[in-house]
């Protein structure tokens, strides 16, 4: 059994608008999965409906053995499925780093003991063990995106939802993220992250592309990203090596098709 489950699952918000339509698909425990598509695809919504903050209006989610249609549930599920969101100011409510990675563990009645090993788990997993003592307010915006994770973690989930989690940070506070995410992965937690960013899609093991409510494409990053046309009438570019990878080819310069990380594009510019 996966360690989630969407089956057939459906959202309204009224009986106007269908925010998604049927969808479906699995994530495998470790697995990292991004959902991307242009705005009003359905991506938050999605997400949202993950860790139970909304109820499927149809169709059933199941997290580790626990389904979104037994109200008896969400609780298990919401302790099983961890969401950063955007702003990372919305999500910090201490004024010192490790008193905010405790509020969670605390709210849920975990000894003393036992919240002190967490939050050293949660900053070593996100890389910010020197800065536990420090005020949020005086981090970057890469910074405090990773202690809103920490105060995820330190819950102990087995999914972690990134919901446009990268959108306000610049390049150096994504891949602060980014590194975070393959450190997670590594350790078994599954990560679903849903972006606009192509280049974060590309180190997924799965992309799902939505449009208007519905999974258009889905597959590893390189089935996705070979469908140039699709995605193209889906409003959607490719990462930013695929794109120089196209470039070059229009100017004859002998490149696979399939180049759409920065690595594949390293790798074949070194054997021209």
């Amino acid at each position: 059994m996966a360690l989630l489950e969407v089956k057939n699952v459906s959202y309204s918000y009224d009986k106007a608008t269908r925010a998604l339509k049927g969808v479906t698909f699995n994530v495998e425990e470790g697995e990292f999965v991004a959902v991307i598509g242009h705005n009003g695809s359905g991506k938050s919504t999605l997400a949202k409906l993950l860790n139970g903050i909304y109820k499927p209006s149809a169709g059933e989610i199941i997290v580790d053995g626990f389904s979104s249609a037994d109200k008896n549930s969400v609780f298990e599920i919401r302790k099983r499925v961890g969401m950063v969101f955007q702003n990372p100011d919305n999500q910090l409510v201490a004024s010192i780093v490790e008193d905010d990675i405790a509020f969670g563990p605390e709210n849920l009645g975990i000894p003393r003991e036992e919240i002190g090993k967490r939050i050293d788990f949660a900053l070593k997993a996100v890389g910010m063990e020197e800065f536990r003592k420090s005020s949020p307010t005086h981090l970057s915006g890469g910074q405090k995106q990773r202690i809103a994770i920490a105060g995820v973690l330190a819950l102990k989930p087995k999914i972690l939802v990134l919901d446009e989690s990268t959108a306000m940070l610049d390049p150096q506070g994504r891949k602060e993220i980014a590194e975070v995410v393959e450190t997670l992965r590594k350790s078994g937690v599954a990560v679903i992250a849903v972006t606009h960013y192509m280049d974060e899609a590309v180190k997924a093991d799965k992309v799902l592309v939505l449009d208007r409510g519905v999974i258009a494409l889905s597959g590893a990053p390189k089935q996705v990203f070979s469908q140039k046309t699709a995605l193209d009438k889906l409003g959607l570019e490719l990462p930013l090596s695929g794109i120089i990878a196209d470039k070059l080819r229009a100017r004859g310069a002998n490149i696979p098709d399939d180049i759409i990380s920065e690595e594949d594009l390293l790798g074949a510019l070194w054997k021209l």
